[in-house]
């Protein structure tokens, strides 16, 4: 097979080398692979597959699924995650095969998504991370490792030699999709002719009414952040959900990669590919998250989940960023696109007008040193601008945030917040809610569908 030069030099100095290797019967003329990492997901990994199976069979048939079942080694790793990881594996093995696990691994629920995957020729792959000598390192071990380990693989199965291009979907393995997921993406970066883009999502529904609570609750914080990125003209205005992304191959090559951070992998990895060529948003199509606790990493949505529910629903929990830092945000952003190359003092002189606090902020940061390497590496202003972005990050926009937050604007209530923010980009406000009062959940439920739609 021919592979490119860039990947190939991808492959030699930045992959996760030989250690690991694909277990599948056939891997011909894919120009699809969803990567999934799992770890102790036998209950969820089989109906994310048969989720995926619903897709169209002229999709499925250049569509590969490649599932890294992960842990630490035997010593480190949790006995019962290790137990059921080798369950994953050998039922994944026969799928592979093209057969019907053994009886005594299925339960009904399993048996329905089984079927599924077998009626409909979902193209299966497996990684094993988990058996003794296969084992993750247990320094760095985690969802960010198990990811860089199926999208490395990835790379060696494209055929490059076609013209179709040639996808990187990072997916979950609690995560449903929609039956139009694989077609409305390849649609996408076809017609848009896009390097990276994150899938529009929507938490599946809860089992109980506090668990419903606790995920409308997180969910309407993370798209009222993104919402009040676009407000102020952020090129990082979009979700950091580890089963949203897709790139291809160049773009995941041009950044090096995934990295193998235990948590808020996603986060620096979408990161890196905004500031090469930016993000695009998928919004004909949904991927669905699960809603459900888990402690596996120190925030994200599970976290969120069991802190919000430990936390008694207290008003705590509702509360946002002041709509007044994007405020402030956009006027440093819309000051610098039209920023003359001129000297540190007197844009740090105007961001102190704009917000005292925005001018603090930027000296902590050195600004005055980082504007001068930047000026001495630009051949125009157009050049440093660009620059100019690319410093001025998704993790530095959000540190500024911080900043403002601990520094004069202090959190307010959630529902006042998203009210003055969606009166600010002209969406209007779908209810009426009483300052400081947490409405009812079908309340909230609305607020949050038309969040969704903004």
């Amino acid at each position: 097979m021919i592979v490119p030069e860039n990947i190939l030099n991808y492959l030699d100095k930045y992959s996760v080398g030989d250690n690991w290797y694909i277990n599948t019967a056939d891997y011909n003329e894919i120009n699809n692979v969803v990567v999934i990492p799992a770890l102790a997901e036998t209950g969820q990994l089989f109906k994310t597959l048969a989720s995926l199976s619903g897709n169209a069979r002229e999709e499925l048939a250049h569509t590969l699924v490649l599932c890294v079942i992960n842990n630490k080694s035997i010593q480190h790793a949790i006995p019962r995650e290790f137990e059921d990881n080798q369950i994953t594996l050998k039922i994944l093995r026969d799928l592979i095969d093209g057969k019907m696990p053994d009886d005594g691994l299925l339960n009904n629920s399993l048996l329905l998504s089984i079927n599924e995957i077998l009626q409909n020729n979902l193209k299966v792959a497996c990684v094993d991370a988990s058996s003794p000598g296969c084992e993750m390192p247990d320094k760095i071990g985690g969802v960010g490792l198990a990811r860089k380990i199926g999208l490395d693989l990835a790379l060696k199965v494209f055929n490059y030699t076609r013209e179709e291009i040639n996808l990187l979907f990072s997916l979950d393995a609690d995560t449903l999709v929609a039956t139009n997921y694989l077609e409305a993406v390849r649609v996408f970066f076809r017609k848009e002719r896009a390097h990276a883009a994150v899938v529009e999502f929507m938490h599946q529904d809860a089992g109980n009414t506090d668990e419903q609570a606790a995920i409308c609750c997180y969910e309407i914080f993370l798209r009222y952040y993104v919402l009040g990125l676009a407000y102020a003209g952020s090129r990082y205005a979009f979700h950091s959900i580890g089963s949203t992304m897709v790139c291809t191959p160049d773009a995941y090559t041009a950044v090096r990669g995934m990295n193998k951070r235990k948590a808020a992998e996603d986060f620096y990895f979408l990161d890196k590919l905004a500031k090469m060529k930016g993000v695009g948003a998928i919004n004909t199509t949904r991927v669905y998250p699960s809603s459900r606790q888990s402690k596996r990493v120190p925030f994200g949505t599970g976290k969120r989940i069991v802190g919000f529910l430990e936390g008694g629903r207290s008003e705590s929990e509702y509360v946002l960023y002041d709509p007044g830092v994007f405020v402030v945000l956009k006027k440093w952003l819309e000051y610098m696109s039209s920023c003359p190359d001129t000297d540190a003092e007197i844009i740090l002189t105007k961001a102190g007008e704009i917000y005292p606090q925005l001018e603090e902020y930027l000296r902590e940061q050195r600004f005055q040193d980082i504007w001068r390497r930047l000026r001495k590496n630009s051949k125009s202003e157009q050049v440093l601008l660009k620059h100019f972005l690319v410093w001025f990050d998704g993790l530095k926009t959000l540190r500024l945030i911080n900043y403002l937050t601990r520094n004069g604007m202090p959190p307010v209530d959630m529902f006042d917040a998203v009210r003055v923010l969606m009166n600010m980009m002209g969406k209007g406000f779908p209810a009426v809610t009483k300052p400081g009062k947490i409405p009812p959940l079908h309340v909230q439920l609305e607020i949050l569908e038309h969040l969704r739609r903004s």
